[in-house]
């Protein structure tokens, strides 16, 4: 598996590419099956020749895991699903389900081991531990930590949720089979049993990591900002058109990997002809589906870039918010002048972990404004900003 992911590497595979997701992903979970049944089968055998406890669930969590490599390859098949009718945005986000169930079934399993672990407190001597046995678990350890590597691998090339908790719950299988290990060697020498003990230790671990797993693969379900290099790279391919001044509501909607729509504003002068204009958001929007692979509408915003007076007036209210907290940031800046005032009417962008009521903002940005320009007074709307 290794092998061929370093060939999709050379080839120049796209990591975008839903059916090469695909078709990765089900040969990850056939691998898994067979792995883990594999693995189960020698354990087994191993939990009959020592008779510990830990063992014993050791070999039926492989068994489970078996479970979930079907289940994560039923998963990628039908994300690789083309959209249809009832589903016009595609199967990606059947992806990030896999991924929950698997991380549930590790949970699971780690609740399974705790009990079992604990109902045999006292009531067991120190399990037997032969040289099969040693080499089976042995085995099992190496087994796993491959299956971790390729499933890590495969997820930091297709940014697979679901191939991560994969990868997770191997990396767990590893380091409960090498406690059950040591315990065995410990209890044989010291002759004492720590079997049911380690297995407490174990199924914390594995708890841990399947809850850690599941909170990484429902993120994406509820929603989570873009990755900061996608962002970037959006912003880069926009503001290279010399027509755009700046670009800001950045909105990105995420169907699975693979899969978004992007939603955008784009200040351009006021004065460009309506027709040139409505050209280059067309272009931009079909650089940024051929580059990133994303559906993308963008929003003209006209800004006049001739008035000296709109920019001296914009650049110290966007000091002032700046010197307030350096998160906040201002959009759609405009004024309108009157007989005993002047309106400042624009957007500020509000971070969610910004711990302030917006009307409370609203105050602050303008007395502070209020004392620089003085008659000048402060429309503001707060935007919260979707990205980090």
């Amino acid at each position: 598996m290794l092998l061929y992911l370093k060939r999709l590497r050379a080839s120049g595979a796209s990591p975008t590419d839903a059916a090469l997701r695909g078709r990765c992903g089900v040969l990850s979970g056939a691998l898994g099956i067979a792995l883990n049944i594999i693995l189960f089968a020698a354990k087994l055998t191993a939990a009959l020749l020592s008779g510990s406890v830990a063992v014993i669930a050791d070999a039926f969590n492989n068994l489970g895991d078996a479970g979930s490599s079907v289940v994560a390859m039923i998963g990628f098949k039908l994300s690789g699903k083309k959209p249809d009718p009832e589903h016009p945005f595609g199967h990606g986000r059947v992806e990030y389900i896999t991924g929950f169930v698997v991380s549930i079934a590790i949970i699971l399993m780690g609740f399974e081991l705790a009990l079992s672990s604990f109902k045999s407190i006292g009531s067991q001597e120190a399990p037997e531990q032969g040289m099969a046995t040693i080499l089976i678990l042995i085995g099992s350890v190496l087994v796993k930590l491959y299956m971790a590597l390729y499933n890590y691998k495969l997820s930091k090339f297709f940014g697979s949720a679901a191939m991560k908790a994969t990868a997770v719950d191997s990396l767990s299988d590893m380091i409960s089979t090498s406690a059950v290990l040591a315990a065995l060697v410990i209890s044989r020498a010291a002759g004492i049993s720590l079997d049911s003990y380690m297995g407490l230790l174990v199924s914390a671990f594995i708890l841990y990591s399947g809850m850690m797993s599941a909170k990484d693969t429902i993120a994406p379900l509820l929603g989570v900002p873009p990755e900061q290099s996608f962002v970037d790279e959006i912003e880069s391919i926009v503001t290279a058109e010399p027509a755009v001044a700046g670009m800001h509501d950045l909105v990105v909607h995420d169907y699975g990997p693979g899969r978004c729509m992007i939603s955008l504003h784009a200040e351009m002068p006021s004065n460009i002809d309506v027709f040139k204009a409505h050209s280059i958001i067309d272009d931009l929007e079909n650089k940024l589906q051929d580059s990133l692979g994303c559906e993308a509408v963008i929003h003209f915003d006209p800004i006049d870039t001739d008035d000296e007076r709109l920019r001296e007036l914009k650049n110290t209210v966007s000091q002032t918010v700046k010197e307030l907290d350096n998160s906040l940031s201002i959009h759609d800046f405009r004024y309108v002048p009157g007989d005993t005032h002047t309106n400042l009417i624009f957007d500020v962008v509000v971070p969610f972990n910004l711990k302030c009521r917006d009307e409370e903002l609203k105050r602050k940005i303008g007395e502070e404004v209020s004392k620089k320009l003085p008659n000048h007074n402060c429309v503001i709307k707060c935007d919260r900003s979707m990205v980090l």
